[in-house]
């Protein structure tokens, strides 16, 4: 058994910043170079040496055995100043408990009940767009995942100003997050601009949510989300629900995940089916053949299977949680090298979906890769939500949000980017498309 020290170092490494120049650089290309050289290596996030694991089986152990390598390291240090209690952000030791009181919301069986609130609200969002209308695509797509998450958690009983406000401190966050993990310890935590408007909008946000949260315990019972947390008893063990403080950070993640993630996933995939107008076509023909003049319904998600394809090789192509790290918790043996307890270890869904032993000419945007009838990449191939039993618990969520929204899009509009130029990909902790600008073309719709 090799020490970790044998592990091979990635070119390129700075004193104090290590990789973060490439990082800020060209994040993609650099992970993208990592597999070459091995399928452990080490870079350098500022001064924390970090283990990225290359490959998809090794990354599967770690996934799996999150007892080993626990939340942890850089990325999940800034998650946890955001929302330490979530399910999320939470360590080992409080996880399991925090899975068994958030997994009965989001049950298969809740599905056709969000769904009919996606429907309503993907269908409001986009019968007020206008034909010619240009369209900030990323914006438009986050109004869209915002409003249906808010319904979902709250149904109407938040005021929309409280709503506006909270979906600005979340960004803030988001973006500051990435920020202050690419700052070198102290800068990360200075009285920078950037990291006052980080702290004001952490306490701000706490403070709406604890008002939100109080106001529903004093109400009564709603059929949403925010309901089924308040009434979650873990059964299993000493009967207790969530705290406050726990649930603030579970709707934090959520907001996040339900909003950030899902938004980027649409927006990528309108601007990716922009670029590929034979798959549009292919596309239009599917929504015309199952839903001819209306929106789609979840029962209608079976019989659409192109534009589920469509979504999968969006999140394939462009997942939006790019580079994860984990903590390891005791020595233990990864790869065939022994790393110690303390170990930072890092995975990308991007690096393992684009190695091109995995995914043949991995660039190329093919939703057809998904087709049953074709040879599948392994399981562990394609993790946008993760793995194991730290899995994203709202993935079916997102999937069915996704492939609904699409599919009622494509019915009446066409989105056409104003240039030819590729979209560069903004600086973020979420790989979101930087100034996505469309037009808007109002379909002529076929019956039949």
């Amino acid at each position: 058994m090799r020490a970790s020290s044998s592990i091979p170092v990635v070119p390129g490494a700075l004193p104090l910043v290590g990789h973060l120049v490439p990082l800020l650089r060209n994040p993609l290309r650099l992970l993208s170079s990592l597999p070459s050289h091995g399928d452990l290596v080490r870079i350098g996030l500022g001064p924390v040496p970090v283990v990225v694991v290359c490959d998809p089986d090794l990354t599967e152990h770690v996934l799996r055995h999150d007892d080993v390598f626990d939340k942890g390291g850089p990325i999940f240090d800034q998650v946890r100043e955001v929302m330490s209690e979530s399910v999320i952000g939470c360590p080992y030791s409080v996880h399991r408990r925090q899975r068994r009181l958030m997994q009965p919301a989001f049950a298969r069986d809740r599905m056709p009940g969000y769904a009919e609130l996606m429907e309503q609200q993907i269908t409001a969002r986009i019968d007020s767009w206008q034909d010619g209308q240009i369209l900030d695509v990323s914006a438009e797509t986050q109004r869209l995942t915002s409003t249906v998450t808010t319904a979902a958690l709250f149904s109407d009983t938040v005021r929309d100003v409280v709503l506006r406000q909270a979906l600005d401190d979340i960004t803030t966050l988001v973006d500051g997050a990435f920020r202050r993990l690419l700052m070198p310890p102290p800068l990360d935590h200075l009285p920078t601009p950037g990291n006052r408007a980080f702290g004001r909008a952490r306490t701000h946000l706490r403070q709406t949510l604890d008002e939100i949260i109080a106001g529903r315990r004093d109400t009564t019972r709603h059929d949403d989300l925010l309901s089924m947390l308040l009434a979650a008893r873990d059964t299993a063990t000493d009967g207790r629900g969530l705290t406050d403080t726990e649930l603030a950070d579970q709707i934090i993640g959520f907001f996040i995940a339900g909003t950030e993630t899902t938004a980027t996933t649409l927006a990528w995939a309108l601007y990716l089916l922009d670029r590929h107008p034979e798959i549009a076509n292919r596309l239009h023909h599917e929504v015309d053949t199952v839903l001819t003049d209306r929106h789609a319904h979840y029962a209608d998600l079976p019989h659409l299977a192109l534009t589920g394809r469509i979504i999968t090789e969006t999140l394939r192509l462009r997942p939006p949680a790019w580079l994860l790290t984990r903590e390891v918790t005791e020595d233990t043996d990864l790869g065939g090298h022994r790393l110690l307890a303390g170990t930072t270890v890092a995975y990308s869904a991007y690096l393992i979906h684009h190695r091109p032993d995995l995914y043949p000419d991995p660039e190329r945007f093919d939703p057809d890769r998904w087709d049953p009838a074709r040879p599948q990449p392994p399981r562990n191939a394609l993790i946008p939500f993760g793995h194991g039993a730290r899995k994203c618990i709202g993935d079916v969520f997102a999937l069915t949000l996704s492939t609904l929204t699409l599919a009622t899009l494509a019915t009446r509009w066409e989105l056409h980017s104003l240039s030819g130029k590729s979209v560069r990909i903004a600086r973020s902790g979420v790989l979101h498309p930087r100034s996505l600008h469309m037009r808007a073309t109002a379909r002529r719709r076929r019956a039949g």
